[in-house]
């Protein structure tokens, strides 16, 4: 059978190609064993019907206890770590290791070059072999790579360091976001996904105490050293730690019985996406490829991150530039980080409230961080406090930026299709972190100006793509609602197919039964 009629057979609304039941299913598709799920076993063991709501919230709160605390703790590890520099600017890390001019801005930009290279291949890796190994291993591997920082006293040094610990980083955020579409209904996702990024919030709140405790240190190491020994130890234990509980799909869970199994793959198969599958599939690469969200995401992702510098590793000095002394760049960073946590937690419990007001939170984020870049661009150098709140209104940023990830995790099915499109929008990711520290001109410290502009320049080129991409989502399940209408589909009856769809690895442009959360 050709792509083309393939693709027309799998995609015909109930009633048409597809049956609906999932008896008569496998025979209709005529698909072989690398289309179907790793879970399909168990998903056909439910046999179509209705889940016990009490059995599935019980399963859930089973999940959550073993998965999200896996999650939250190396989140916020990798923040700490990745941002280590930050915290060692204020305690002679320059001086340290001999850096001049634009070195520093650089040592920034490198993490983002190894993040980059590394994105294509850990996306293969966690599709292909088992999720907690791949992960395990890289966290414990970037440990040794942080606890090893205070051996280079040189630019040289220091940039092999950044980039092996960029690429060792590159495994986490494509990782989550395939775990927590594996285990989460697309109802579930924001506040889960929330849960965990907010720890960026805490991380600057906590990375600020460090700092300062660190501060008060006056013998032994330089203190720059230190906070890459404590952080680096952490993570070497949260490598083995992770290994040995994070689970690697509902079909393998120890920590689940057989029949609590087949209740977490039915919870995930109503997302139409399915759950896994291992198997690259070249049309699904291709589909990545025309795909108009793709590129939205792609150009959201650059634009959100282009800012991230500022409020990343060049936070401690742009608090100084506000006039404030060199432990006042360390506590003062503490505010910034309970906006973030704040703001993180609560749009990720709006959005789970009300599932479709994802874009609509985003563009809210984008707004206030519009509002906090123009005062940082228009605020009298001499108003410390003004510039000071304006960049903790920036910490908004985080919002906006997490819920994009809740569109591969919810809006993309085809596991390769999903992977893909992660790294594409990690590559987006990337390029805005390289481009971000460039932007702090040396020549113009103190007070960073080109940076400011374009720190605005990037929010607002971020809210114009969530405004596009919610268009687009809407129209498009509009017009699917008109299609089925037409065709005189059942609800129910759509949904089945569109379930199965899912669960034999279609993707959302080829299941016409999927249907956008916005």
């Amino acid at each position: 059978m050709s792509h083309t009629k393939e693709t027309e057979a799998q995609t015909g609304f109930a009633g048409a190609t597809i049956e609906s039941t999932r008896a008569d299913s496998p025979a209709s598709f005529n698909k072989s064993d690398s289309d179907l799920d790793d879970n399909y076993r168990l998903y056909q063991q439910q046999a179509g019907q209705q889940l016990d709501p009490v059995e599935a919230k019980r399963v859930l709160r089973k999940i959550d206890r073993r998965v999200l605390p896996v999650l939250i703790v190396i989140y916020l590890l990798q923040y700490l770590d990745k941002n280590g520099i930050n915290y060692a600017s204020a305690y002679g890390l320059e001086e340290g290791t001999h850096l001049e001019g634009q070195d520093y801005a650089w040592l920034s930009s490198i993490f983002y070059f190894g993040y980059l290279v590394a994105q294509y291949p850990f996306g293969f890796l966690l599709q292909r072999y088992r999720i907690a190994r791949v992960l395990g291993c890289a966290i414990l591997a970037w440990g040794i790579v942080l606890i090893t920082t205070p051996a280079c006293h040189s630019f040289a040094g220091m940039a092999s360091n950044r980039f092996l610990l960029g690429a060792l980083e590159a495994s986490v955020n494509p990782g989550f976001v395939m775990i927590i579409g594996m285990w989460y209904r697309s109802s579930e996702q924001p506040l889960r996904l929330e849960s965990y990024y907010c720890t960026n919030g805490i991380a600057t709140m906590f990375g600020g105490l460090i700092g300062y405790a660190v501060g008060n240190i006056k013998s032994g190491l330089p203190r720059w050293m230190y906070g890459f020994l404590i952080f680096g130890s952490l993570s070497i234990i949260a490598g083995v730690w992770t290994v040995l509980i994070l689970p690697d799909s509902p079909s393998t869970a120890k920590f689940l019985t057989e029949a609590e199994k087949v209740v977490a793959v039915e919870r995930v198969a109503e997302n139409r996406q399915g759950v896994k599958n291992r198997t690259f599939k070249k049309a699904q690469a291709w589909q990545v490829l025309y795909d108009p969200k793709t590129w939205i995401l792609f150009v959201m992702a650059t634009a959100a991150q282009v800012p991230n510098s500022a409020l990343t590793s060049f936070a401690s000095i742009i608090v100084g530039s506000f006039g404030f002394d060199t432990l006042g760049t360390q506590y003062l960073q503490i505010p910034g980080g309970a906006v973030q946590f704040l703001a993180l937690i609560t749009g990720g419990y709006i959005c789970t409230k009300f599932p479709n007001l994802r874009c609509i939170t985003m563009m809210v984020a984008n707004t206030i961080c519009i509002i906090g870049a123009a005062c940082l661009v228009g605020l009298p150098t001499d108003n410390k406090w003004g510039r000071l709140v304006a960049l903790w209104l920036c910490y908004f940023q985080g919002l906006g930026f997490s819920l994009s990830l809740t569109m591969i995790s919810s809006n993309i099915a085809g596991t390769t299709k999903k992977q893909l499109t992660g790294a594409i929008l990690f590559t987006g990711y990337c390029g805005g972190n390289i481009i971000g520290p460039q932007t702090f001109r040396d020549n113009e410290a103190p007070y960073y100006h080109s940076a400011y502009i374009a720190m605005l320049v990037g929010y607002s080129v971020k809210l114009a793509m969530a405004v596009i991409l919610y268009v687009y989502m809407f129209t498009a399940n509009k017009k699917r609602d008109r299609e089925a209408a037409a065709a005189g589909v059942v609800s129910d009856e759509e949904e089945k197919a569109a379930i199965e769809r899912g669960m034999r690895d279609l993707t959302e442009l080829d299941n016409k039964g999927f249907r956008y959360s916005l």
